[in-house]
């Protein structure tokens, strides 16, 4: 009866781990961590990378669509005033209400009488704002702006900030 149980006793013994199968054991999971962990961090970076772009594409084209609108609902544009005149504001008038943009703390701000309203989302910055008048009510020609502005995200992206240039002419119908 001794001897069975010495035999049963060795026979547990030899079901554990070496020191040699635990430090293969463990390298071998401290490489997946570190792959797993580097995957992870592309992910990271790929979603900033697309935040970031989205963002500047969506109020770039949102703020072009609404000065598009309102320019074009627009009985006059009171600033600027003359052929060939560059500012950092613009003046419409639409239905008798004054429309003033303006860029403001880095945001492209939209006031009419006691309301004042953003038109970038707080995910981006508004620079470089300018209005050109490039046609008059002179002559049959129609009241033109050139609109230039810039739109750079605030989302920090392994890349460095995203940042699009926009562009456009549009008149009053």
């Amino acid at each position: 009866m001794k001897i069975r149980n010495l035999k049963l006793e060795i026979r547990n013994l030899k079901n554990g781990f070496t020191l040699i199968e635990l430090l293969i054991y463990m390298g071998l999971l401290s490489i997946i961590l570190v792959v797993l962990s580097q995957i992870f961090g592309m992910v990271l970076d790929a979603q900033l990378e697309s935040e970031s772009t989205s963002s500047v594409h969506r109020d770039g084209r949102f703020i072009l669509s609404k000065l598009s609108y309102d320019i074009h609902n627009a009985q006059t544009i009171d600033a600027p005033v003359n052929l060939g005149d560059q500012s950092t504001n613009l003046q419409l008038t639409i239905d008798g209400i004054n429309y003033t943009y303006s860029i403001y703390n880095g945001n492209l701000e939209v006031a009419s009488g006691v309301e004042t309203n953003n038109l970038n989302s707080g995910d981006t910055t508004v620079s470089g704002l300018t209005f050109t008048r490039i046609g008059n009510n002179v002559a049959n020609a129609k009241n033109t702006l050139r609109i230039t502005y810039a739109v750079t995200s605030k989302i920090i992206r392994p890349k460095g900030m995203e940042t699009k240039d926009f562009q456009t002419t549009i008149g009053i119908r």
